[in-house]
């Protein structure tokens, strides 16, 4: 059996809506592993962690655990809306860094309460278990997880996921160390380190970076440079800019696949909302990944949620 990877949020900054963005999606961070033998991890708690709560398993208690990257608003807007959360009888571990201003708890709680939402946290009916990390290893339910310090604005995590003998590295918010750099932070590095599918942060061009280049985010170009530094075969463009329309994200995919060729990363993904990647352990598992990549790709309406 498989390992797949679902997109449901794979934009950046703000939830966005018009007919330009329909095809790549609107709705902000939100990624679901599916262990072939286990819970699902979500990777992160955007507002398309929405369209992820009709897929589960009608009639049976919903059980997961979170790896949220940080708590700005795009990765955590979701949870208030996601129906398995207000159903009695539901858990939710959520996993998310230490924090500076109080313990995990007080601060999700601190912003899912009134004024900013009208219910509080602690009368949700479902039971979310929190759990504050460094760079540690730990396991899951069908898969072990190792996270590790991202260079960002604020505290924040990258997530490598192994399941099913394949490997899922997650650095949804990258800062680039400057304009035209090739070097990477060593604890990403070894995150990311030969891992099956990395999934990257890649918001700008070069000269949109070049205006914002202390925002927290990198190019498209040094998402490549990670994945060719770390030895990554597949590379999964994520985190959108909610500024860049289908016809954009279309250009700056096809050159980084050109690109790519001469750093020996073998393909360039751009997420959509709605894509399913299937990952399988052993000599297989490339050409599935590929597969599924590729009709998905062709029809991306079609994937949609």
């Amino acid at each position: 059996m498989s390992t797949s990877v679902t997109f449901f949020g794979v934009r950046g900054s703000t939830p966005c809506s018009c007919e330009s963005l329909r095809r790549y999606g609107g709705n902000t961070s939100c990624v679901v592993v599916n262990p072939p033998d286990g819970e699902p991890v979500i990777l992160d708690l955007g507002t398309g962690l929405r369209f992820f709560g009709p897929s589960s398993v009608p009639g049976e208690p919903f059980r997961a655990s979170a790896l949220v990257t940080h708590l700005h608003w795009d990765h955590v807007q979701g949870i208030p809306f996601f129906p398995p959360l207000l159903e009695e009888g539901s858990r939710l571990d959520l996993f998310a860094p230490h924090q500076c201003d109080g313990s995990l708890e007080e601060v999700v709680g601190g912003f899912l309460s009134p004024p900013y939402f009208p219910v509080a946290l602690s009368e949700l009916p479902c039971e979310i278990r929190f759990h504050e990390l460094g760079a540690d290893s730990f396991d899951l339910p069908g898969a072990t997880v190792r996270s590790a310090w991202v260079p960002h604005v604020g505290p924040t995590l990258g997530y490598r996921v192994e399941a099913g003998g394949v490997s899922i590295a997650y650095v949804s918010d990258h800062q680039q160390p400057g304009v035209a750099t090739t070097s990477v932070d060593e604890g990403v590095l070894e995150l990311c380190e030969g891992a099956d599918l990395l999934i990257h942060d890649a918001q700008y061009d070069e000269a949109e970076f070049a205006e914002r280049s202390d925002w927290g985010h990198c190019t498209v170009d040094y998402a490549l440079e990670v994945a060719h530094a770390a030895g990554v075969d597949t590379l999964v463009l994520f985190h959108h800019d909610p500024s860049h329309a289908d016809a954009r994200i279309d250009g700056l995919a096809a050159g980084a696949s050109r690109r790519a060729l001469d750093l020996g990363v073998r393909e360039v993904i751009a997420a959509h909302e709605g894509l399913t990647v299937h990952l399988e352990g052993g000599r297989s598992r490339s050409r599935g990944a590929e597969r599924s990549c590729l009709s998905a790709l062709a029809a991306p309406t079609a994937a949609r949620l």
